[in-house]
């Protein structure tokens, strides 16, 4: 065998290592779903859970409400970490979508919400997420907006320029928790030279960053002084709060 061969072989070997490397690294560094999320994914009376190759699905099987909820999960979080909120606003009529990503990362894919759409004929629809879902969910509200998009919401995150809702016609509502230890405090606030003047700026006191889901404490993170459940209750409660006023507004 020619020894440029062997130089190739052996790049090819050491990219392949690399990679493999890279990937075990990053599920080990994943925030997996606890019980409490788990415990959610099950259907009720009050709701279906379906899952596809794209997102979890929560259907309201009582009164649907005409605006869906498309979430983006956090940096390396998995889409089941927010099956709580999902569950809780499914409850209330709301059809929600936990989007999937390759490595749950949102960055990986940021159009993922044009498949949904399409393949489930959404109407009308919010969008957002928690961290640098949010982050994303805006990108694709500034790149993608139509009349459907009713509006973003912002758990623990903010756009960035790539991202900017203040010229479009919509409501933006912000969340984040008073002990949150991961937001880039700098970040957030120049990002609220790309919102909305209108936009609903909400903080729940003592909460954190990891609160908006359950999927245990995060490196770098404050600690809480109230439960994930209370967090992601009073979460929901503005939700649905703001979700209202957008339907009495259409």
């Amino acid at each position: 065998m020619k020894r440029s061969y062997k130089i190739l072989i052996g790049c090819f070997i050491f990219f392949i290592l690399v990679l493999l490397g890279s990937l075990f690294f990053v599920q080990s560094k994943t925030y997996q779903p606890l019980s409490e999320a788990l415990n959610e994914t099950e259907p009720t009376d009050q709701y279906m859970v379906e899952e596809s190759s794209d997102a979890i699905i929560f259907r309201p099987l009582n009164e649907q409400q005409s605006t869906s909820v498309l979430f983006y999960q956090g940096g390396l979080v998995e889409e089941k970490s927010y099956s709580s909120i999902a569950a809780k606003l499914a409850a209330e009529g709301y059809p929600v979508y936990l989007f999937k990503h390759a490595l749950n990362l949102a960055v990986t894919d940021a159009d993922k919400a044009e498949t949904i759409i399409t393949d489930e004929e959404i109407q009308n629809f919010v969008i957002g997420g928690h961290s640098l879902g949010g982050v994303m969910a805006s990108r694709f509200a500034n790149e993608s907006y139509s009349e459907s998009l009713k509006g973003v919401f912002l758990l623990a995150s903010y756009p960035d320029e790539k991202g900017r809702l203040d010229k479009l016609p919509i409501s933006v509502l912000s969340l984040i928790g008073s002990n949150d230890g991961v937001v880039d405090e700098e970040a957030y606030q120049l990002g609220k030279n790309y919102l909305p003047v209108t936009t609903l700026f909400y903080t729940i006191e003592g909460g954190n960053h990891a609160g908006f889901g359950d999927y245990g404490n995060q490196e770098g993170d404050l600690p809480a002084t109230i439960s994930p459940e209370q967090q992601q209750e009073q979460t929901v409660d503005q939700l649905v709060n703001w979700l209202r006023e957008i339907n009495e507004n259409e």
